[in-house]
């Protein structure tokens, strides 16, 4: 832990005797601290003896102490015989020591404190040493630590339980008025910010969390009863992923406030919900016309519905082969990737993504999902999953591996994590969804100052199959290195073989043939 903390975190001593004399106190209080210079003592002695002082006027005994009566000193008009000078001096600044041998009390034992942490020191250096272990930088891992000693002594001078720590109360240390006994620069703390605040408690109490130390937080079961035996029959019965799984929680999470008890739905109110539903996401009323009519299935065989409502549901037209597939052609393809640099670890990593999507039209999904023992390269093919839970072999182009070896000898961060792809700022850790590898698509499009294209990794699937058409390449293949499950999937690219198209074209009628 940082040298310049004044905290410390050992077990609080249970005292029954008596405290000894102030001179005592105070004596033992500054061979305690870290500081150096006879003005520093001088500083210390004056404003504790002060505080002291202040106490016997009063009548406040050392073990009633909390950071309420330190507040109220910081806040008398001083008359206290000998000490009116103090009014001169920057208050903050006292308050500041004050609270320091407020704590050094508490630590002595002088003070009651409610600690329900043992060898909360421990758990400290052990945090400090995993923050080192991710390999954060230097500013970033300092305020990991000093950010976790600093809610620590929140949490004791606010006289509050490690078990009472949740969301909300995350939420009051991000945005509190720091009066704590922590590092001070010219008795001001160094402003951190409440998000910095907010994130470093979070991953702090994480941290807590996965060592035992604290209780596990449960999962949200959900209020909705209907909803959960729904989900559990998805999963369990229908085999869906989690991500399906998610999709379909918060689209019914969304129709269902406008619908009430499946007992009380009738025809009417689910297409007025339809319809409001179509206007907030157009573009995505297919699939939520699927996904209710899966749900109403499973309630009408539970006998919560009537079976008459689904019938009830909106058919969407879907034109499935309407559209053309939009893509690029050869030679921006390979405009793209000449683009990419290798001057530093993510534009290393970056190259490797967009070979992989060039060469082998992969899905941002199986990019994302990709592990290191995927890759054989003796034999040199490469294992992709995909939607399915069958895994597929692939053969690994030559530039693709070269690009891969380049990235793990050169780019890859050496962390003990089985993913393929990581991110390259600590703590290392994979892309958490796909979003993130059409994110390196369009940074690369814009370093390489290409305009005008479609954004998105799947560009380079649609590009693939149709470029493979334009060179001659049969449906079935493509369908191969597409992965395709059915054929009628690789049948939309046939519209963009202009070659066959033009063979089978038939003239109209009174026009010379083609």
């Amino acid at each position: 832990m940082s040298s310049r903390s004044f905290a410390s975190f050992g077990p609080v001593p249970c005292r029954t005797e008596d405290p000894p004399t102030h001179d005592a106190l105070l004596a033992a209080f500054l061979s305690s601290l870290s500081v150096e210079g006879a003005a520093c003592s001088v500083l210390y002695s004056a404003g504790v003896r002060h505080f002291l002082h202040w106490l016997d006027q009063r009548g406040i005994a050392l073990g009633s102490l909390d950071d309420g009566i330190v507040q109220r000193f910081e806040k008398h008009r001083c008359h206290c015989p000998g000490y009116s000078a103090h009014e001169k001096v920057y208050k903050a600044d006292i308050a500041a020591r004050v609270r320091r041998f407020v704590r050094f009390l508490e630590d002595r034992g002088y003070v009651d404190v409610t600690d329900d942490i043992d060898d909360f020191g421990g758990h400290l250096a052990a945090y400090s040493a995993t923050i080192t272990k991710q390999q954060f930088a230097k500013g970033v891992a300092q305020a990991y630590r000093s950010d976790a000693e600093h809610f620590a002594a929140w949490l004791r001078v606010s006289r509050l339980a490690w078990a009472d720590v949740d969301p909300a109360l995350i939420e009051r240390y991000a945005h509190h008025d720091c009066r704590c006994p922590v590092y001070r620069k010219r008795g001001k703390l160094v402003r951190s910010g409440t998000k910095r605040r907010r994130r470093c408690a979070r991953r702090f109490i994480e941290f807590l969390r996965g060592r035992g130390v604290l209780a596990s937080v449960e999962p949200v079961a959900d209020t909705d009863s209907y909803m959960s035996a729904y989900l559990g029959w998805l999963k369990q019965h229908r085999g869906a992923t989690a991500e399906t799984i998610r999709r379909y929680r918060a689209d019914i999470a969304r129709l269902t406030p406008m619908l009430g008890e499946p007992s009380q739905w009738d025809a009417a109110s689910l297409r007025r919900a339809f319809e409001r539903r179509s206007k907030e996401t157009p573009g995505s009323i297919s699939l939520i016309v699927t996904i209710m009519r899966s749900y109403i299935r499973f309630l009408i065989g539970q006998g919560e519905c009537r079976p008459a409502l689904l019938h009830a549901i909106p058919s969407v037209q879907r034109y499935r082969l309407s559209t053309l597939p939009r893509y690029v052609d050869a030679v921006t393809v390979e405009k793209i990737i000449a683009a990419c640099g290798t001057r530093c670890p993510v534009e290393v990593r970056d190259k490797a993504i967009i070979l992989l999507l060039a060469r082998l039209g992969l899905r941002a999904g199986d990019i994302r999902d990709m592990r290191l023992n995927d890759i054989d390269w003796r034999a040199g093919y490469i294992q992709v999953k995909g939607k399915t839970r069958r895994p597929d072999r692939l053969p690994l182009p030559q530039d693709v591996g070269d690009a891969i070896l380049a990235y793990l000898a050169s780019a890859r961060p050496k962390v003990d994590e089985e993913h393929l792809f990581v991110r390259v700022q600590a703590p290392f850790r994979p892309f958490s969804s796909s979003a993130e590898i059409a994110g390196i698509v369009s940074r690369v499009l814009e370093r390489s100052s290409i305009e005008g294209l479609p954004t998105g990794s799947h560009i380079f699937r649609h590009s693939l199959a149709t470029n493979m058409l334009r060179a001659g390449a049969g449906l079935e293949s493509v369908g191969t290195i597409l992965r395709h499950s059915s054929p009628e999937t690789t049948a939309i690219y046939a519209k963009v073989d202009l070659p066959m198209l033009m063979k089978i074209a038939q003239p109209w009628p009174g026009d010379q043939s083609c």
